[in-house]
């Protein structure tokens, strides 16, 4: 895990490599708070959009014969100061199938939210979650991990990992510009680096 200070916020930016992600998803002590890891980490939402979340937001899309979803996020980060900015961010078929396995056995109606906690009890629920990875694993940088480092984790991922488009990854995570995006990024990893050099050809 890379740490680095945040002199301006008194706090610690870390970048979780997809190992430690699994550890702290693990370490969940419920369903529910699995789900909160898993949309901070694999959809991207903020922790105060996250409870926003209802049955009624996923979205199923039909794209070349085949059925993608999406995940209407009703209110953004207000960058305008307009109100929050909707957005549909794209939604992974397991985390899809978990929320529809959570409604199911919580039994919750279409207009009340999957994750019905404050912004701020979300936030501890990770950092909880995140001092027992500490504790579980020994690896005491898990102690400075926020619910904030699993967007970092899921922009990370997406731009320096897997390469994707930056008006893709803008589009769905709510990002107005490239500036924007730019704290997010970090060095690759060395699995990253050699697979470059692996499918390059240098000849």
């Amino acid at each position: 895990m890379r740490v680095e200070r945040n002199q301006n916020h008194h706090s610690s930016n870390c970048w979780l490599t997809t190992d430690e992600y699994e550890q702290l998803r693990r370490t969940t002590d419920s369903y529910r708070d699995e789900l909160i890891v898993r949309l901070g980490g694999e959809v991207g939402l903020r922790s105060f959009e996250i409870p926003q979340i209802t049955p009624a937001h996923p979205r199923r899309e039909v794209i070349n014969d085949d059925s993608y979803h999406f995940l209407r996020v009703p209110e953004g980060k207000d960058t305008a100061g307009s109100g929050g900015k909707p957005r549909d961010a794209y939604l992974p078929r397991s985390v899809e199938r978990d929320l529809h396995r959570y409604q199911r056995a919580e039994e919750i109606s279409d207009d009340n939210p999957y994750i019905d906690v404050s912004p701020r009890h979300l936030q501890r629920i990770v950092k909880n979650t995140a001092e027992q990875t500490a504790e579980r694993t020994g690896n005491d940088d898990f102690r400075k991990v926020s619910s904030h480092d699993l967007r970092r984790y899921f922009a990370h991922t997406c731009l320096v990992e897997k390469r994707m488009n930056p008006r893709v990854v803008m589009e769905i995570g709510g990002w107005e510009d490239y500036a924007a995006l730019e704290p997010y990024l970090n060095k690759p990893s060395p699995g990253t680096i050699v697979a470059e050099f692996e499918t390059a050809d240098l000849a």
